[in-house]
């Protein structure tokens, strides 16, 4: 195992085994409701114009659960397999038993088909990519591929252009530590894969920052949305030329995590709150990763105008023993759903 997918390990799993919450109550606390027993939903996905969510599980065998968002009801997801000649270099599935996904993107098609791409760990080190069929009573997933990430890297985050192109954050390169990322010191980057050009990820060079986390791209394909946790920001970059950091937002007084557009136009993002003096402070290189996963830490979601980087406060949440690493956030029907990298349940509120 390489440094880099030892540290994800141990950030991803480490909080989640030595604090379960899973006999703690499941009930309402501070006007935040609970689904209580997905595994370490990093990352959360809507099924389009339906009432379904797709969760990750970051712990192993936990891979794809499906949420109803009218009752809390869930599922664990066992799809089928077809692969798709496109995934040349991937042409089996990953073992459900030994399958940990982390972050997530859903790009919407054509007669009621979504494709999902989910980063893998575990199994192996890919995006894998599957076909959502949301035409029956409820979404049925099928595999279609996946594309492996280079040698002895390990995948954060994923979003995808119209063409199917890809790109990936990476948050931890070999040779660096999760000290450099909260030192703000560059510490990962993005990686970009193209369908039909023969080649895996390649390196996008001026993408590195502190910490490069969740992942995100305008509707117009022009623009990437990059989080770097180090420095607590989301920084918008051209795809053209992204050597160039178009925009950024101020440093945020949280840790972003993940990032989705959401469905208004307005990109979403959430994390821990970083002014936090039972547990530290603001994560810095005083903090373990055993501090940072094991002490609760309540949560902070904003929407970004992406034009103008400008943030609004969508929910926030003091801490709660039983609810914390918090991830991100995802909004619709008048509701809010927050994810967690460490822990045992869901988060789920009423918008403002």
């Amino acid at each position: 195992m390489t440094q880099a997918i030892r540290l994800i390990v141990l950030v991803f799993f480490f909080g989640w085994l030595v604090a379960p919450a899973s006999a703690q109550s499941c009930g309402p606390v501070d006007g935040l409701e609970f689904v209580c027993g997905p595994r370490n939903a990093e990352d959360l996905v809507r099924v389009p114009r339906t009432p379904w969510i797709i969760a990750s599980g970051m712990a192993e065998g936990a891979s794809l659960t499906l949420i109803d968002s009218r009752n809390g009801a869930y599922g664990g997801v066992r799809p089928q397999a077809k692969h798709d000649p496109v995934f040349a270099n991937c042409a089996s599935p990953p073992d459900p038993a030994k399958a940990v996904t982390h972050g997530l993107n859903l790009r919407a098609g054509a007669n009621g088909h979504s494709t999902l791409y989910a980063v893998g760990h575990g199994a192996r080190e890919a995006i894998e990519v599957y076909d959502v069929d949301a035409t029956g009573a409820k979404p049925a997933v099928t595999w279609k591929g996946c594309v492996p990430m280079p040698e002895g890297l390990a995948a954060n985050s994923v979003a995808s252009f119209a063409d199917g192109s890809l790109v990936a954050t990476v948050l931890i390169m070999p040779g660096k530590t999760f000290a450099d990322s909260v030192a703000k010191k560059p510490t990962g980057a993005v990686y970009e894969w193209s369908p039909g050009k023969g080649s895996g990820f390649q390196l996008i060079r001026g993408s590195e920052l502190p910490g490069n986390n969740g992942i995100e791209v305008s509707a117009d394909g022009k623009e990437i949305f990059v989080v770097s946790s180090g420095f607590q920001t989301v920084v918008a970059f051209s795809h053209a030329n992204p050597t160039k950091q178009l925009r950024t937002t101020r440093p945020l007084p949280f840790t972003p995590d993940n990032v989705h557009m959401g469905e208004d136009g307005r990109l979403l993002t959430a994390g821990m709150k970083n002014d936090v003096p039972e547990c530290g402070g603001a994560p810095g290189p005083q903090h373990s990763l055993e501090k940072l996963s094991t002490c609760p830490r309540g949560f902070m979601a904003l929407a970004i105008d992406p034009k103008t980087m400008k943030d609004t406060l969508v929910a926030q949440s003091a801490a709660i023993p039983t609810f914390s690493n918090a991830t991100m956030i995802l909004a619709f029907d008048k509701q809010f759903w927050i994810g967690t990298f460490s822990g045992d349940r869901i988060a789920h509120g009423k918008l403002p």
